[in-house]
């Protein structure tokens, strides 16, 4: 008589359970006799090959279903969801959720959600953040947040770096935080740090103590440079622009008004510039700046220029600049169009409304210095 399929799945079963029974006592018995590599596996502490005594062994292999706990590890641990590591690891340590060592973690750590560790010497990667409470030599990347107390290597987190001190470089999808850096800080909207030796990047904002190259819009830099000036182009646009930035590089940030049209009148500007040829009496201030007139109503106005202003220094808070720019201008509006008229080459796309210019310009201003 032939056995029904749900006679033959319990077979099927309770065969596997056996042999899974089998091979859990022969892996034990092989772990625990004099001479052998120690591998330490289970379910989860105290159900595993080590017991109770989990915490106070030292192992070369750990494979975990859920979790595991030792002391030191000497190599490879698995654990579908966290590695507990008292003291030290020596090997890579791989967790679908989280990995905790408490001292170094020497190879590599591989989490779905966290690091958390010592010190470092290896790479950690984590889906949300790693943290460390002592020095890293190697790198963090995560999907949100880096942490470390002193860091030699590099940061690259989708939300926030933060390293206390270190030779290093932080990249971040909003924030970095550092003490002193000797690398790089790229972030999408700030970087913090004391003393920078290297460049701060940053979508909108850059605060240090000392830092010769920031590249963003705003620049709070303590020995660095800041002025708002006063000045008027060839299209009558008159703005006052904040300049902000290191001995080199500056952030630009103006807003103004255009005294020859009567709808689109209000101007705003943003861009990079840099200082040349400095001296106590005379410097080349060299920008790229972009900008639009707007009337708030339809049709757009947008600018990009090149601009080189050579400036004259009153003293040490005054100077007078003035100079050339070669521009880019795209418009769809009627008091746009008119706005220039020599131009080195204009032209506008069939079925397009934007006409779209090149021209040589000029500007000119004075400088407050603080």
């Amino acid at each position: 008589m032939n056995n029904s399929p749900y006679q033959n799945n319990r077979t099927i079963i309770t065969r596997s359970l056996l042999f899974l029974g089998f091979l859990f006592v022969g892996l034990t018995s092989w772990a625990q006799s004099p001479g052998s590599t120690k591998i330490h596996f289970g379910l989860i502490y105290p159900i595993s090959s080590n017991g109770t005594n989990a915490p106070r062994d030292t192992n070369n292999i750990s494979i975990h279903l859920l979790a595991g706990v030792s002391s030191v590890e000497n190599g490879p641990s698995f654990a579908g969801l966290s590695n507990i590591v008292r003291h030290h690891a020596y090997g890579p340590q791989f967790a679908g959720f989280s990995n905790h060592v408490g001292g170094k973690a020497v190879g590599p750590l591989f989490a779905g959600f966290a690091n958390i560790y010592g010190e470092g010497k290896s790479a950690a990667f984590a889906g949300f953040a790693n943290i460390a409470r002592g020095e890293v030599k190697g790198s963090q990347l995560a999907g949100f947040a880096n942490i470390s107390k002193k860091l030699k290597g590099a940061q690259i987190a989708g939300f926030a770096n933060i390293a206390t001190d270190g030779s290093a470089s932080q990249f971040a999808g909003f924030i970095n935080v550092a003490k002193n850096v000797k690398g790089t800080q790229i972030a999408g909207f700030i970087n913090v740090a004391k003393k920078v030796k290297g460049a701060q990047i940053a979508g909108f904002i850059n605060i240090a103590d000392s830092s010769d190259c920031p590249i963003g819009i705003l620049n709070f830099v303590k020995n660095g440079e800041k002025s708002l000036g006063l000045s008027i182009d060839e299209t009558q646009t008159t703005m006052l622009t904040f300049r902000s930035g290191g001995k080199v590089l500056y952030g630009i940030l103006a807003i103004g008004y255009n005294f020859k049209n009567s709808n689109e009148v209000y101007a705003a500007e943003a861009g990079l510039g840099a200082q040349i040829f400095p001296s106590n009496a005379f410097r080349v201030n060299v920008e790229i700046t972009t900008g639009t007139l707007e009337s708030f109503k339809a049709g757009e106005y947008f600018k990009s220029s090149f601009k080189v202003l050579p400036a004259l220094k009153l003293g040490k808070h005054l100077e007078i600049f003035g100079g050339p720019s070669f521009n880019y201008t795209s418009t769809n509006t009627t008091e746009g169009k008119l706005l220039h008229k020599q131009n080195l080459h204009s032209w506008q796309r069939n079925g397009s409304a934007y006409l779209q210019r090149l021209y040589v310009g000029y500007g000119g201003g004075i400088n407050f210095i603080f």
